[in-house]
């Protein structure tokens, strides 16, 4: 990718410590956080299911999986009584090669391969604290060792994924709807990490008997740079204050160009832009927009907040389950909002207004230029809702020069792994 000469670039890489060996990885998983040994933990059981992220997660558990393996069989269990089940949550149906890519040969070869739906094979178990109903898949309860195997992300909706959130993605979607839409959202990276929906998730991971979690933060490369293993409740802040110091950089400010690559997140449109497009989203008026992400699985699909790949009939359900998990006085203040909202929009077109309006508002944002690099055997339109995805860079360029007029001089801003990265103000 070249730039061009009058391109002022810098590219805000986090300082991230070596990968770990495999040898340190092994002695994390002797010592688990606040728990006995895995031999210990495992004496007398036959049963265990281990719970791993889906592709949507860049989490590298194959590095990790045959580690995990052989404490499972020193412990006396058959590699072939191992169940390995992929939490997809709400994400769309993974690939057939998708269990392969995430465990490794070893474990895909060997062990109980299961995909989650939560649509089905759910089973009610109880009601949280909160009063959420908890179906989770049935094969969870079928066994009798449960461990997880997750990444540490930013996350909208409880501020860090990791720990306990891993349960997520093998719950039914009635459960799901409750523990997005019951809960004040947490924010991108937000730094209340026992906000009410990880309070809730720390209950459903003890319901279902997952009590030891492996947790692994990574780099831009996808190596593990630090990885926790037992109680997640008792090493879950001491990850996130690790995470947050190691990723933090500044926001856009007063740059010219943004540049916002979405590896190791952008294995579909859907996920790149909810996960990888961050930094794009808290620029000023006028800036330029670029993000970059292979989308290698093209739209990818998200069942509660789909993109453009709209499943059949999701705005009446949507709106039905969204109904199901509220109370009557949040549903009149709901309706309240959206009746204030639509007079607000109808106002927005009053010709004088609109003139007001023009001059009080900041210069709009620009599209958003993507540019998708390497495989393109998944076809897409060249145009999706506000962003253009192109396959040539110099046509990018081109495009970025004609928006900022030819200037001289511009200030560009890179972020390098913005999936990662953690934007906040006062970060020089």
């Amino acid at each position: 990718m070249r730039t061009p000469s009058n391109w002022d670039i810098n590219v805000l890489w986090p300082a991230t410590p070596p990968p770990l060996t495999a040898e340190e990885m092994a002695s994390r998983l002797e010592q688990p956080v606040g728990q006995v040994s895995f031999k210990k933990m495992c004496e007398g059981k036959s049963r265990p299911i281990i719970i791993v992220d889906d592709l949507n997660r860049p989490t590298p558990t194959a590095r990790v999986m045959p580690l995990l393996l052989k404490c499972l069989c020193d412990s006396g269990i058959p590699i072939q009584n191992v169940t390995i089940l992929m939490g997809t949550g709400t994400h769309g149906e993974p690939r057939p090669d998708a269990m392969l890519k995430k465990v490794g040969a070893e474990a895909a070869s060997s062990c109980r391969l299961l995909i989650h739906d939560c649509f089905r094979d759910v089973k009610l178990i109880g009601k949280t604290t909160f009063g959420t109903p908890v179906f989770v898949n049935q094969a969870v309860m079928e066994c009798d060792v449960v461990i997880g195997v997750g990444g540490i992300y930013p996350n909208h909706t409880a501020g860090f994924g990791g720990g306990s959130k891993l349960a997520l993605g093998i719950l039914g979607i009635r459960t799901i709807y409750h523990l997005h839409f019951r809960h004040k959202v947490a924010g991108w990276g937000g730094s209340n990490i026992n906000n009410t929906l990880r309070q809730e998730l720390d209950e459903i991971a003890v319901m279902i008997g997952m009590n030891t979690i492996i947790s692994l933060v990574i780099d831009a490369d996808r190596n593990i740079i630090q990885m926790y293993c037992g109680d997640q409740r008792k090493y879950f802040p001491e990850a996130v204050a690790l995470y947050r110091k190691t990723f933090r950089t500044c926001l856009p400010a007063d740059a010219d160009v943004i540049i916002s690559n979405a590896y190791p997140n952008d294995l579909s449109l859907t996920f790149a832009r909810m996960k990888g497009f961050m930094p794009l989203t808290s620029c000023k008026g006028g800036t330029s927009r670029i993000a970059i992400a292979s989308c290698s699985e093209g739209l990818g699909l998200h069942n509660i907040f789909p993109f453009v790949n709209v499943p059949r009939f999701h705005r009446p359900k949507h709106i039905m389950r969204r109904l199901s998990v509220m109370s009557p006085v949040e549903i009149l203040c709901k309706s309240a909002d959206l009746l204030n909202r639509k007079i607000k929009a109808r106002l927005k077109k009053i010709p004088m207004l609109q003139m007001a309006l023009k001059t009080a508002v900041e210069r709009p944002l620009n599209p958003i230029w993507l540019y998708r690099p390497g495989d393109q055997t998944e076809k897409m339109s060249s145009h999706v809702l506000g962003i253009y995805i192109v396959s040539e860079w110099l046509k990018i360029v081109e495009a970025i020069q004609k928006e900022q007029a030819n200037r001289d001089s511009l200030k560009v801003l890179v972020y390098p792994c913005a999936f990662l990265q953690l934007p906040e103000e006062g970060i020089l």
